[in-house]
């Protein structure tokens, strides 16, 4: 069972996993809404969320043509909600009932285990103070740009990874409360855009 803090959100990329999991084992062949996956995270999820949709896309599920762009669709309109300061996350009908089978689930947490073990190992709650007020609202504005490079880069086998993976990082920094690896999605976010940049000079050449 996943743990808990205070206010019933997840505390680690394992206690989101397991949400999923649970979610997912309940489902077997039937579909797993977004609305269900944020019931299950809480409506405070925005860390749980910055993680969960680009481990989709990261997975082989993200191979289906048009899912990353969607998913970044769905990402940018959650960064929005974090530049503006909104306390809890909301989705509109038509995302919230859109989702995927909970077979395909489990093959996104299976795959997401390694991932989850070792950033739950690397980063736990170091500067904290860089995970909250003004710089949640950076790490919104950087997700909220970074998502423009995925309709672009999904021309590209697995070049829309990058910018996923830099936006997968955000999320754990605020799941975490850690100012390091805030720093690092940063950092990534800046080498996600120059590699797509890159990568789309050389493809147009």
């Amino acid at each position: 069972m996943a743990e808990k803090d205070e206010h019933g959100d997840p505390r680690s990329v394992g206690d989101v996993l397991d949400r999923l999991q649970e979610l997912g084992e309940t489902a077997g062949g039937d579909k797993v809404r977004l609305g269900d996956m944020l019931e299950a995270m809480g409506h405070r999820a925005y860390g749980p969320f910055l993680i969960v949709l680009p481990m989709i896309e990261i997975s082989p599920v993200g191979g289906i043509p048009g899912l990353p762009t969607a998913l970044a669709l769905v990402v940018a309109l959650l960064a929005i909600q974090l530049i503006i300061g909104r306390e809890h996350l909301w989705l509109p009908g038509f995302l919230a009932n859109r989702g995927m089978t909970g077979d395909k689930l489990m093959k996104v947490v299976d795959k997401g285990r390694p991932i989850g073990r070792r950033m739950d190992a690397w980063f736990h709650g170091r500067l904290p103070a860089l995970t909250r007020g003004p710089m949640v609202r950076i790490a919104g504005v950087a997700v909220f740009l970074l998502c423009f490079t995925v309709p672009p880069l999904e021309l590209l086998p697995f070049a829309s990874t990058a910018p996923m993976a830099a936006i997968m990082a955000f999320g754990i920094a605020l799941l975490v409360r850690d100012g390091v690896l805030m720093i690092v999605a940063c950092t990534l976010s800046v080498g996600a855009v120059a590699l797509g940049a890159g990568l789309l000079a050389s493809k147009q050449g």
